[in-house]
């Protein structure tokens, strides 16, 4: 009977053998040691020793014989005799119980640190034949908020550590008035934004993490007539906006009524002077195709209508981008075009379209933006210009967001109005960053008249009948807008 005593305790200790587990933390840069117990079916981590290695917070419960550990954001807890895992508050199965020993909850290690790689630490590495743990901890990437309100929206600016993918960024408001901003691949610090401070049309804010996807959720306290967001590179940010109409008081229907009698026309010839713009293959030059067409579509405009027309340019000069918009601001002016014409390397690419203000959502937009954009190397004092990227841009289009939707009409109408009369491509409404847009506070549009770079497309652009045509275009374009404006001042 004695020997048979004997003989079961040498087995249980032959059954748990000691060893460790050796821990590489490229956090901090330490090595440490993980005590585990095995059999001859499983390895069982020391818990308290994973969270010394991870250098994370711990809280333990000896009496219900529970261990909480606090692992990049996220709260793991473990029970001794069970095989359950919660993380958040979501459950994972091990393939084994976890034991308890000395006060200190041994875990399955591999079924452990699977669970761990898949929901909170995707930099995590375990080997189990050399016994060895490499560890990289990944800091929150989303690591604040901050709301800003303003006089037509709020801004929420979401402090990151890295740039994101934009394919693996995506919003929506659903039906109850939440703003949903998910981030795949993002790992949000949920305590630090979940109080943050809300104003404007933020009520509160909720984040989640949803395995590998960051979730930020903001209650709104009203509707929103637009939002989208937009990855600032330096601070590294995500930059949302949140348009909400102005206030509607009998003083203000008034203003505005006044406000939109089309009885200014402010037209804008791109380039001139040492600026020529783009030059086709045969030597014609944007500056004086754009003149002409500016010219002929005012001729247009004074003739057959009681409009106003203020032009930036009627001659052969040099004009600031700045001054062009300060111009139209200035002369009080209703809606405000400017013409130019496109080029591309492909010389074969021909067609016309019409530019609104806003960050550009092709390679294209953003290609026409920045060769237009380049005029201003050649200006003497470029101070008054900021990067048209992120936030700077943001501010621009929330400033002019109230003429959003009419720049959207009358670019779609000049569209639809150069279809009927140019044999050419219609290539589109197109939105883009524009420096000659920023600061018109009225509707504005940019429009693209034909490729100067197309050959055939070029020496259309040197017929006066083909300039002619692009301007009647543009002209019964604004007849429409005028129109369609009156009518509804009229209903209101």
């Amino acid at each position: 009977m004695i020997i048979c005593r004997k003989m079961l305790i040498i087995l249980c200790l032959i059954s748990f053998i000691r060893a460790d587990i050796r821990v590489f933390n490229r956090s901090t840069g330490t090595e440490s040691q993980i005590r585990t117990l095995s059999n001859s079916k499983q390895l069982y981590m020391s818990a308290r020793d994973f969270s010394g290695a991870l250098s994370s917070r711990l809280y333990e419960n000896q009496e219900r014989k529970k261990l909480v550990l606090y692992i990049a954001g996220r709260r793991i807890k473990i029970s001794a005799k069970s095989s359950f895992v919660m993380v958040d508050d979501q459950p994972f199965q091990m393939p084994v119980i976890a034991r308890e020993r000395a006060g200190d909850i041994y875990l399955p290690a591999q079924g452990f640190l699977h669970i761990l790689k898949s929901t909170t630490l995707p930099g995590i590495n375990y080997d189990p034949t050399r016994e060895f743990l490499d560890v990289d901890v990944v800091r929150f990437t989303i690591t604040a908020i901050d709301v800003e309100e303003k006089s037509n929206g709020t801004i929420v600016r979401l402090k990151t550590r890295k740039p994101f993918s934009e394919r693996n960024i995506s919003s929506f408001i659903n039906k109850h008035g939440w703003y949903y901003l998910t981030i795949a691949g993002g790992l949000v610090d949920t305590v630090a934004l979940n109080g943050a401070v809300t104003r404007g049309i933020i009520h509160r804010v909720e984040s989640e993490q949803i395995g590998e996807t960051a979730q930020i959720a903001l209650k709104l306290r009203s509707n929103v007539i637009s939002h989208e967001w937009y990855q600032n590179l330096d601070p590294n940010e995500i930059v949302v906006t949140l348009r909400t109409p102005l206030g509607k008081s009998s003083r203000r229907i008034k203003d505005v009524k006044d406000r939109w009698r089309l009885d200014t026309i402010v037209l804008d010839a791109g380039h001139g002077g040492k600026d020529p713009g783009t030059i086709g293959k045969y030597g014609t030059k944007e500056k004086n195709v754009v003149l002409d067409i500016t010219k002929r579509i005012g001729r247009l405009l004074e003739k057959n209508t009681g409009i106003k027309i203020v032009y930036t340019r009627t001659e052969d000069v040099f004009v600031p981008v700045w001054k062009r918009t300060k111009i139209a601001n200035e002369a009080n002016g209703k809606i405000f075009v400017s013409i130019h014409v496109n080029a591309n390397p492909n010389r074969k690419i021909k067609g016309f379209e019409t530019y609104l203000l806003q960050s550009g959502k092709s390679a294209d937009a953003i290609e026409v933006a920045s060769r237009e954009n380049a005029v201003i190397k050649l200006e003497e004092v470029r101070s008054q210009y900021k990067e048209l990227t992120g936030e700077n841009l943001i501010m621009a289009t929330m400033a002019q967001s109230m003429f959003m939707k009419e720049s959207v009409d009358l670019a779609a109408m000049i569209q639809i109005e150069l279809d009927k009369k140019i044999d050419s491509p219609n290539r589109g409404v197109k939105q883009a960053g524009f420096y000659v847009l920023i600061g018109a506070s009225m509707p504005n549009v940019l429009v693209e008249s034909g490729f100067i770079s197309n050959p055939s497309e070029e020496r259309n652009l040197k017929k006066p009948g083909y300039r002619q045509n692009i301007a009647e275009s543009i002209y019964n374009a604004i007849l429409k807008f005028k129109t369609s404006r009156e009518r509804i001042l009229a209903e209101e």
